[in-house]
């Protein structure tokens, strides 16, 4: 069975921060299922949470930062309030990923805000990028990833990024293989994986989607295009249109 396809709201950044209700109709109209928020550009949480379900998206995911701290109800309630199921970190530069000790510190706030998030039936994820992939000697030839694993708690799960996945080294198949069920999150870009490179719409660059995304565990397939050498909103009717018409996703 295909899973639900949403867009990552960071990927059209630029024309939500013009228009962020034309923005939101117009992915709406695409056919997409639901949105992940990265900011909501001006707008506040109540309007964009009735904005989505007047259109009928669902908001399965936001990047937002640790519910830990002075901010920890703040973030927790905008997360209700939207109907995320998943609250997720969307990075960890890579200079703090870099020794055992840098990452069991990051991982020690990761797991105390998983425990925040449980208690109102929320889910951290981590995000990843290409960096978590490299073998960095530091690390005595274990990945950022690998040592992470071993220092979060089983409740921890992750939102993989593919394309990123691919760029630092590792093999896609490979990850979605061994992570399984721990991944509900799963990121779609495409492009040459070079991370320097512009983005293109799905299904114009090197990833073989129709292999990866066969027999998944994952529950939700999110678009994000970092950047793009084409118009963005184009790439990401492109991308709608190469995963749903190939039956690798489903939309409305």
């Amino acid at each position: 069975m295909t899973k639900p396809i949403a867009v990552q709201l960071y990927s059209v950044r630029e024309p939500l921060a013009e228009d962020f209700e034309g923005v939101v109709r117009t992915i709406a109209d695409m056919g997409y299922v639901g949105v992940e928020t990265a900011g909501l550009y001006g707008e506040s949480v109540e309007s964009a949470a009735r904005l989505f379900g007047q259109l009928g998206l669902s908001v399965p995911s936001a990047h937002v930062p640790l519910p830990i701290g002075d901010d920890k109800n703040r973030i927790l309630d905008a997360l209700g309030a939207l109907g995320c199921r998943y609250a997720v970190l969307a990075y960890l530069p890579m200079d703090q990923l870099r020794t055992r000790d840098q990452i069991k510190a990051q991982c020690e706030r990761m797991n105390e805000a998983s425990a925040n998030a449980r208690a109102h039936e929320i889910t951290l994820c981590y995000h990843n990028h290409w960096w978590e992939f490299e073998k960095p000697e530091s690390l005595g030839g274990s990945s950022p990833l690998d040592v992470m694993l071993e220092y979060l708690e089983p409740a921890v799960a992750l939102e993989i990024d593919l394309y990123w996945v691919k760029a630092g080294g590792g093999d896609p198949a490979e990850v979605l293989h061994r992570l399984g069920s721990r991944v509900p999150l799963l990121h779609i870009k495409d492009g040459s994986t070079r991370p320097t490179d512009p983005m293109v719409a799905v299904g114009q660059g090197v990833m073989d989607y129709p292999a990866l995304l066969s027999n998944l565990q994952a529950e939700w397939l999110i678009v994000e295009l970092d950047r793009c050498a084409t118009d963005m909103l184009e790439a990401v009717r492109a991308s709608y249109t190469y995963l749903t018409e190939r039956r690798l996703a489903h939309g409305r």
